[in-house]
Order: structure tokens, then sequence, then C-alpha cells
């Protein structure tokens, strides 16, 4: 597999930042889906990756820079051909790797509370997050999760 940093502008990756905002407002209230679209993960402070295997698109990730000691985890998101077969560990893996060689104290990042979200919490808590209040802008929420790793 090869995690590559992408500028959003090939037609998989579109479709995959679509079903990833079509999944998150399936799972969540309006008002709690912080999931960025293609123009909010273009902004200077975001870094995107795409994963590929071969031509196929299996995966991608992103990290924000919220303050020179502070990134949060976005866009975590296996295409459907890809699930279960070890890409979003992977990404995962490169992200916080980046955020380290960024010199990034911690990584933060909010999901869903709700049960479509359990693999996706599963899978932060393996990597070593732990749950922690709202970070950045966020506020209290009942449908979020926050989440928090010591780099």
């Amino acid at each position: 597999m090869e995690i590559k940093r992408d500028d959003l502008t090939g037609p998989e990756v579109q479709a995959l930042i679509g079903e990833h905002l079509q999944g998150m407002f399936e799972h969540s209230p309006p008002e709690s889906v912080h999931a960025l679209d293609l123009d909010g993960l273009r902004k200077p402070e975001i870094t995107f990756w795409s994963a590929w295997e071969g031509d196929r698109l299996a995966g991608c990730g992103a990290l924000k820079e919220l303050d020179p000691e502070h990134g949060e985890v976005k866009s975590m998101r296996t295409s459907s051909a890809f699930l279960r077969r070890g890409v979003a560990s992977r990404m995962l893996e490169h992200i916080i790797r980046e955020a380290k060689r960024r010199g990034y104290r911690r990584l933060s990042l909010e999901t869903g509370s709700m049960e479509a979200f359990v693999p996706a919490r599963n899978l932060y808590a393996r990597f070593g997050f732990e749950y922690c209040g709202p970070f950045a802008d966020y506020a209290e929420d009942p449908n979020s999760v926050f989440m928090t790793k010591e780099l």
C-alpha cells in the first residue's frame, strides 16, 4: 500500500470524501457533523493523504495543525472494498509519524458517540488515544467523543 500526499483533485478521492460526508450525516445530526468537505480539506493548515493499492483507492486521512505543538486527525476513511484490511491502521500510523516529525506534543480527534463509530473509537484506543474533553473550537456534544494522545 502506498500512502501519498494528495491534492484532492482525483475523482476517486472526491468520491470517497463524498461517501465519508454522506456517512457522517447518516449517523449524526447535522449540527454534530465536523467532517470537512473538499474546500475545508484544502486549507493550508491541513495535509491530506490518500492510500493506494495499485490504481485502487484504499482510504484517506488528514492532519490539521491546531498550533505548533498540537495536531488533529481528520477525515479518516477506508474505501468499502478495503474494509478490515488494515488501511485505517496504516493511515493512522502515517499520521502519527508525521505529527511526531513536525514536533507536535499532542494529537487529538473528534469522532461520533453512536454505535456506528465503535470501530473507529476502538482503533484510536489501540493506538493509545484516550478520552478527553473538547479541544480547539469544539464544544461538549452528546454526539461527539473526543480523544487525545501525547506524542
